[in-house]
């Protein structure tokens, strides 16, 4: 597709085109916190955000210039003077220049309509407004990127008057000319064939692309763009963006270094890229997208056993690449779809599996029994471990379970519910009991639990429950439907799900909880035994 040395540079807008997705919000702290992991990413460029628009992106500007960043550079983004106003005295560019941003990115209009209706400016005073702002950031030394906003729409409507805006800021001084498809509807021949023309238009520039993915394309798109001429890529971390979201970055730069050979980030980076799609979703406090391409938990995932049998054997007859290249792992799921060569692939070697069939038919089985009653093991491999070992004789019973009762409690009209939960445990021969409030059932419950277990196994202090969810298994049956719950809980060592299935919400609960603090334990006593 491309030469082995195209050199294509990166430029991640999380902080900015990132954060105008819905229910997106990052603090100050959070911007850095990003920034600093996409540093260690090594990508070229990092968006900082829009000075202007709010003090939280100014407030970055001023903080950032604290961190050591080692490879990326830092943009401000901002737009094109004001119509009738010079660009020196526009407070716009004032505010980018005044960010002290080594970078300056400025959008202007290159769709004729977008000028015309929305703007509401003469196609020549667009022109200026373009040119006026780049020579302003020129003649200050800002290295200056100039995003040619709806060029594709504007391409197809006007051509001629498109590349007008393009030949307008680069004849300004723009340092780079990226073509925006913002609607996100353009298709990739499209964006090719326009991506060519405009390099043959303008063979002196440095081009670069940009894509919304509003018809699922926006990484198709930028490949495209790439093997038609550009060498400098917008996206963001996982895609996140207004609307349907931008292209995503870690697609995109695992695509161009491994599929097409280009020259992306430093040597070695690859392998950070899936801690950083993952620390993105944390910081952004987004549930992760399990088949995200190359970085998703379920990305190297299998569960069928012809497949998992396969896999074993050769691994590209089912996985395109080796997945510690861009930092994951392969993950073999067990279920009812599963064949013998699941369990043999799951069940860790110290329990002596690899040639007992009859062993492996045994866990199988009861797998195959138990999701038939609802449960699911392929979000809970803590479960699943513990369920090997009740099955081969070899769990350990670290508490027992003598009673618990939860109350919730609420007083008066609008009063605030409140729960509490009491629990009765035994530890050997001594017994315990605890009370905890909480802001649910669940929350009550798991602090009365580990205050019980705090003077036996202090270790519990260092976990903590990460996401919990519910489905409902059988909804016809309406509020005497069965439920699942799901809950994933992580200390400084592991992150692990657990699962439970009941009638009973909070026994569904319980089970999901209890299974989560025993694999803890369990883990815990299997280290101190290798450290000893």
């Amino acid at each position: 597709m491309t030469s082995k040395r195209t050199r294509v540079f990166t430029y991640d807008t999380t902080l900015r085109d990132g954060t105008q997705a819905l229910g997106v919000s990052l603090s100050v702290q959070d911007k850095l916190l990003v920034a600093e992991m996409l540093d260690s990413l090594s990508v070229d460029y990092i968006e900082g955000g829009y000075p202007l628009s709010n003090p939280k992106d100014e407030s970055f500007f001023q903080e950032v210039r604290k961190l050591k960043l080692r490879t990326a550079r830092i943009a401000a983004f901002g737009m094109t003077r004001r119509r009738d106003v010079q660009a020196g005295k526009d407070v716009g560019l004032t505010a980018l220049l005044k960010s002290e941003a080594p970078v300056v990115t400025i959008v202007g209009k290159s769709w004729d309509m977008q000028a015309r209706k929305v703007l509401k400016v003469s196609l020549d005073e667009n022109l200026a407004m373009i040119a006026d702002s780049i020579k302003l950031m020129a003649r200050r030394k800002r290295e200056t990127v100039f995003d040619a906003e709806h060029f594709f729409d504007g391409w197809q409507a006007n051509p001629e008057y498109a590349l007008q805006t393009l030949r307008a800021a680069h004849d300004a001084g723009a340092d780079w000319l990226v073509l925006c498809d913002t609607n996100g509807g353009s298709l990739p021949d499209r964006i090719a064939e326009a991506v060519r023309e405009a390099c043959t238009a303008l063979p002196e520039a440095k081009f670069g692309i940009h894509c919304h993915n509003d018809c699922g394309l926006a990484v198709a798109n930028s490949l495209a763009a790439v093997s038609a001429g550009a060498v400098h890529v917008q996206g963001t971390v996982n895609g996140i963006g207004e609307r349907c979201g931008n292209a995503d970055l870690t697609t995109v730069v695992a695509n161009l270094a491994i599929k097409c050979g280009c020259d992306v980030l430093t040597e070695g980076a690859l392998a950070k890229l899936t801690d950083t799609s993952r620390f993105v979703y944390e910081v952004a406090n987004l549930n992760f997208q399990e088949s995200q391409p190359f970085v998703g938990a379920a990305a190297f995932a299998h569960k069928g056993g012809m497949h998992v049998h396969a896999v074993r054997r050769e691994s590209r007859s089912y996985e395109h690449m080796n997945p510690t290249v861009v930092g994951n792992a392969r993950r073999i799921l067990v279920s009812e779809l599963s064949g013998v060569s699941n369990i043999a692939a799951t069940v860790p070697e110290k329990f002596g599996l690899s040639g007992d069939r009859k062993a492996q038919k045994r866990i199988l089985d009861r797998v195959a029994q138990m999701e038939n009653e609802g449960y699911q093991f392929e979000a809970a491999e803590a479960s699943f471990a513990l369920l090997v070992r009740r099955l081969l004789g070899k769990e350990r019973r670290f508490f027992d379970l003598l009673g618990f009762r939860v109350i919730v409690e609420k007083r008066g009209h609008g009063g605030v519910p409140v729960t509490e939960a009491t629990i009765k445990i035994r530890v050997g021969g001594k017994e315990e009991i605890s009370a905890s409030e909480g802001d649910g059932p669940v929350n009550a419950l798991d602090g009365a639990l580990r205050k019980a277990l705090d003077r036996f196994y202090p270790s519990v202090r260092e976990m903590h429950l990460a996401d919990y969810k519910v489905r409902v298994i059988n909804p016809s049956a309406a509020t005497a439907a069965a439920v699942r719950v799901v809950i994933e809980s992580r200390d400084k060592h592991e992150i692990w799900g657990t699962v439970g299935v009941s009638e009973n919400l909070i026994e569904a609960s319980w089970r999901a909880l209890v299974d989560s603090i025993v694999y803890k334990l369990s883990r815990d006593e299997e280290r101190g035994r290798a450290e000893s």
